[in-house]
């Protein structure tokens, strides 16, 4: 295949601000299909008559399929073509939802969230290293289209509460989808074929680490990953029921999604000021500070009930979701492009494994003990992020130090 000629630097910045815009928008609509079923649950247990742990296990195949399909994802990503599987996710994600608001049975519902899991996965390994490669400020650009993603979050309580009031649930299954065909259609026609930039991805990263210091630091973002993934997605997945059964309010089901997207947008708030703080603190210590501030945010709303429960969930939810921006930024840093959606891949891979774990956890855990045993054991699994977090920052503590003090006499 012959590369296309070199494109003027306006060109290029053009191009690449709209690739980087369709990646901020795939991020949205990544978390809000996956978070569909959690709002849409409600309204499931009503009509078929199931319980909500019955309802909620469906998700179980999907998030299990979000987390094995980044895998195979990444590898693409870096052998054939980020673009092309970008386009792959907008497309397959909204043939699937259609599939979903069609289905006749909660069986085949089930299997089209599991397809629409395949694809969603498509995007954290992918899209992160597209735009890691493509940012011109990283930190703030992360922080950006981690917001972005938070929106998605917040909104799909909030949304396909409202949907279900209009249409019905299938109707919060089939909008979406329409949504996201359509954007597969318009990210095709106007973002260029990426084939032949593979050969010339840099295959060094920006900080080079012994070889025993980046082995030990790979099983630590195990550690994290694991923790992580079952963190956000036990508090995203259950937030709508937490917060009907414990603020103590009688609300409707729009009020409950509503109130759930209120706290959610504090995640928002959280990685708009986490896109500023990277420039200023070390990311290694920045890191470790914020899985302090998760575990203390999970604690607190384990201990918390009433209207202070939902300070408590905001505390806990800005803190997960700055976790995430600072997360793929460490990750970028020590990894060289050619291998970032590699990488990213088994990250994502062990995130969302995990969170496929995360809905049985809480609909075992909730039919044994409610939403005091789910948040207490939240909370312990939060104390393994914390772990993980400080052991990196002991471990390329020395190495940043050597960095800042080789660069200053060049300052």
């Amino acid at each position: 295949m012959t590369a296309p000629s070199c494109p003027t630097p306006d060109s290029a910045m053009r191009a690449r601000r709209i690739s980087i815009g369709f990646i901020n928008w795939a991020h949205a609509i990544d978390h809000y299909v996956m978070l569909i079923l959690a709002t849409a649950a409600l309204e499931l247990v009503v009509v078929y008559g199931r319980s909500y742990a019955e309802v909620i296990s469906l998700g179980t195949p999907s998030f299990i399929a979000f987390g094995l399909f980044s895998l195979p994802a990444g590898w693409l990503g870096d052998r054939w073509s980020r673009r092309n599987m970008m386009a792959l996710f907008y497309l397959g994600s909204g043939v699937s939802l259609a599939a979903a608001s069609f289905a006749p049975s909660l069986a085949v519902l089930a299997a089209a969230l599991t397809a629409l899991g395949a694809f969603a996965a498509i995007y954290h390994p992918v899209g992160t290293a597209m735009l890691v490669a493509q940012a011109t400020s990283r930190g703030r650009s992360l922080a950006f289209n981690g917001v972005c993603g938070n929106f998605g979050v917040a909104f799909a309580a909030g949304m396909t509460a409202t949907l279900i009031y209009a249409f019905g649930w299938r109707g919060a299954f089939l909008v979406p989808a329409i949504v996201c065909i359509a954007s597969g259609i318009a990210y095709l026609l106007v973002v260029p074929d990426d084939r032949y930039t593979v050969a010339s991805r840099a295959s060094s990263p920006e900080v080079v680490l012994a070889p025993r210091v980046a082995a030990t630091i790979f099983a630590l973002f195990i550690l994290i990953a694991v923790s992580a993934g079952l963190v956000f997605h036990i508090a995203t997945i259950a937030l709508p029921k937490i917060v009907d059964e414990r603020v103590g309010l009688a609300a409707s089901l729009v009020q409950v999604g509503g109130i759930a997207t209120l706290i959610l947008m504090c995640g928002a708030l959280a990685q708009f000021s986490i896109g500023r703080l990277v420039d200023k603190f070390p990311l290694h210590l920045l890191f470790a500070t914020v899985g302090l501030l998760q575990f203390a945010g999970v604690v607190w709303t384990a201990n918390a009930s009433g209207p202070m429960l939902v300070v408590a969930l905001a505390v806990a939810v800005a803190a997960i979701y700055a976790q995430v921006t600072v997360n793929d930024l460490v990750i970028a840093r020590y990894t060289a492009d050619a291998w970032r959606a590699r990488v990213y891949s088994v990250r994502y891979f062990v995130t969302f494994l995990a969170s496929g774990a995360a809905v049985s956890i809480i609909a075992f855990l909730h039919g044994s003990g409610g939403f005091d045993l789910v948040l207490d054991a939240t909370a312990v699994i939060a104390l393994g992020f914390v772990v993980g977090t400080s052991a990196i920052a002991v471990l390329v503590n020395g190495v940043e130090k050597r960095r800042v003090g080789v660069a200053q006499p060049a300052e």
